[in-house]
């Protein structure tokens, strides 16, 4: 029960908390129990989709919701620079005129958003990646495996992205309009009643023209580099290394992938990507899905252009 004239965005910070403690000793959880047993489920099934989309729905929501005080900051610094003027002082500003509370503003918004978000990117990202490799056959799936990779990502992020307008939007109206609401509760019935349901895509097609290129670069970078390491780095075939060790590649490939497109902003979205990836990983092994190793010519292929082993 909440007592009369408390505050309810106090609530919210406290639920928002116990939230992401709970799905992050989980996720720890998950990686601790991950067993050498058998797939749970065939690769490609309405099972196997569901469970991406799962792990999805943790690796964005988590990872996101975590950054929420740098990202208020950052957003009001873009929309009042003159009164923000960097992001230590954005922080000052923020901690005394809102305290420590009001750092968490939008925070609800940010972990439902992220994580429909999370759900579409990587559950959909299969769905594209696997459909389209039937489409064009094993040869030139692996022939054009990077085309593959962009693709699958960019016809994933569309609909990610859709999935996301409505909570960015009244993150957003919360971060950066002081007085418009505290909670989202407040935010979007406001939002409605002002500008109907248009109010709440006006910035899909900017998250298009931002999150599209990105997602395309995080998932090519990302299925390339674990192709590298596995091939280069690790002294053996991923069939034969542990979970634990596999999740180390995932997180090691994450983080080295970002480096060829962010290098301004390396350390907030490259330790975020590579926590994603991991994240995501971990829900993969919890649940023993499928993980085929990583894309090897087929003998079709060698046999055309007349390799021998």
């Amino acid at each position: 029960m909440v007592l009369a004239g408390a505050c309810p965005f106090s609530v919210d910070v406290n639920l928002t908390a116990w939230c992401v403690c709970v799905l992050s000793v989980s996720i720890l959880y998950c990686v601790r129990s991950a067993l050498d047993s058998d797939v749970s489920c065939e690769f490609g099934s309405k099972k196997y989709y569901a469970l991406c989309g799962f792990g999805g729905i943790l690796s964005c929501g988590i990872t996101h919701t975590a950054v929420v005080p740098l990202d208020l900051v950052k957003c009001r610094l873009q929309v009042d620079p003159d009164k923000y003027k960097s992001i230590f002082k954005g922080f000052s500003i923020t901690i005394k005129e809102d305290g420590m509370r009001g750092l968490a503003k939008g925070w609800a918004p940010t972990f439902i958003g992220y994580s429909m978000q999370g759900l579409c990117k990587f559950g959909f990202y299969e769905v594209f990646k696997i459909t389209y490799s039937d489409m064009i056959g094993e040869e030139n799936t692996y022939l054009w495996r990077t085309s593959l990779y962009l693709a699958a990502s960019a016809s994933a992020e569309f609909f990610a992205d859709i999935a996301l307008a409505p909570m960015e939007a009244c993150k957003v109206r919360i971060q950066t309009q002081p007085g418009y609401a505290n909670t989202l509760r407040q935010c979007a019935p406001k939002m409605f009643a002002e500008e109907g349901v248009w109010a709440f895509y006006k910035g899909v097609v900017p998250l298009w023209m931002r999150q599209i290129p990105y997602t395309m670069m995080k998932f090519a970078c990302f299925e390339r580099t674990v192709e590298l390491l596995y091939k280069h780095v690790v002294p053996k075939p991923r069939a034969e290394c542990s979970k634990g060790e596999q999740l180390v590649v995932t997180f090691v490939a994450g983080y080295i992938g970002v480096w060829k497109g962010l290098v301004a902003r390396i350390i907030m979205i490259g330790t975020l990507t590579a926590l994603q990836w991991f994240i995501y990983d971990s829900v993969k092994v919890y649940f023993c899905l499928p993980r085929p190793p990583p894309p090897e010519m087929p003998e079709s292929l060698k046999k055309k252009l007349g390799i021998t082993e």
